[in-house]
């Protein structure tokens, strides 16, 4: 083999190499995730529910999403809730229509909320109190003990028992499960009740009515 014949192989080599590290064994992008997911565009029209449902942060946002149209138009008839444990939310239908999303609280792995079908039974929008769970003040009036239950914990001498405040009380049993103003953390952590944030819990038990069905699904 000749001189000439030499270079042109150490040449061929030369590419060969340089086309194979490149194809077979690029150097990672440790950025590439966080480029991608800043090119991520919602596909769907702004302010529609697809396009809230749609986002990276749901549905562990505390946004809540609201079709003020249909949500207007509730009546009777035509309004259903859905409470789905899973994802810790809530929505309020105008027939096949979803006219409210927003973040519940249910109850914490002690106090499980039972999936099931019920229907508003009882509306109280101020003076409600849970009978069972709240504060134990002592005999000055100080905190002797929060989230207490009175099944279980005992009241000082003197002191007293505060039941926990429910506003915008909507009972869905008899036996203690129902929806109410409450904190509203984006995890299970009531007692059972299922809370809605104090943004929109005024206008929920405006809109809802005795006798409006309610599922609550895992």
């Amino acid at each position: 083999m000749n001189l000439h014949d030499k270079i042109l192989l150490a040449l061929l080599c030369a590419a060969v190499t340089a086309i194979t590290s490149c194809t077979l064994a690029p150097n990672p992008n440790p950025d590439q995730a966080k480029i991608l997911k800043a090119q991520w565009v919602n596909p769907y029209p702004v302010g529609s529910y697809a396009y809230f449902t749609a986002e990276p942060s749901y549905p562990k946002t505390y946004k809540i999403y609201k079709d003020a149209r249909a949500f207007g138009a509730l009546d009777e008839e035509n309004t259903r809730v859905e409470i789905i444990l899973s994802l810790q939310r809530a929505r309020i239908y105008n027939g096949e229509e979803i006219a409210l999303d927003y973040p519940i609280a249910s109850g914490r792995k002690t106090f499980p909320t039972p999936p099931g079908r019920y229907q508003i039974v009882e509306k109280v929008q101020r003076q409600k109190q849970s009978n069972l769970y709240g504060t134990i003040y002592d005999s000055e009036g100080n905190i002797y003990k929060n989230d207490a239950d009175i099944t279980a914990d005992e009241v000082p001498e003197g002191g007293e028992f505060k039941g926990a405040a429910m506003p915008y009380w909507m009972r869905l049993t008899w036996k203690g499960l129902g929806m109410h103003q409450g904190r509203v953390p984006r995890y299970p952590a009531s007692h059972g009740c299922v809370r809605m944030p104090s943004k929109v819990a005024s206008e929920i038990y405006a809109m809802l009515s005795i006798g409006t069905p309610v599922s609550i699904v895992r």
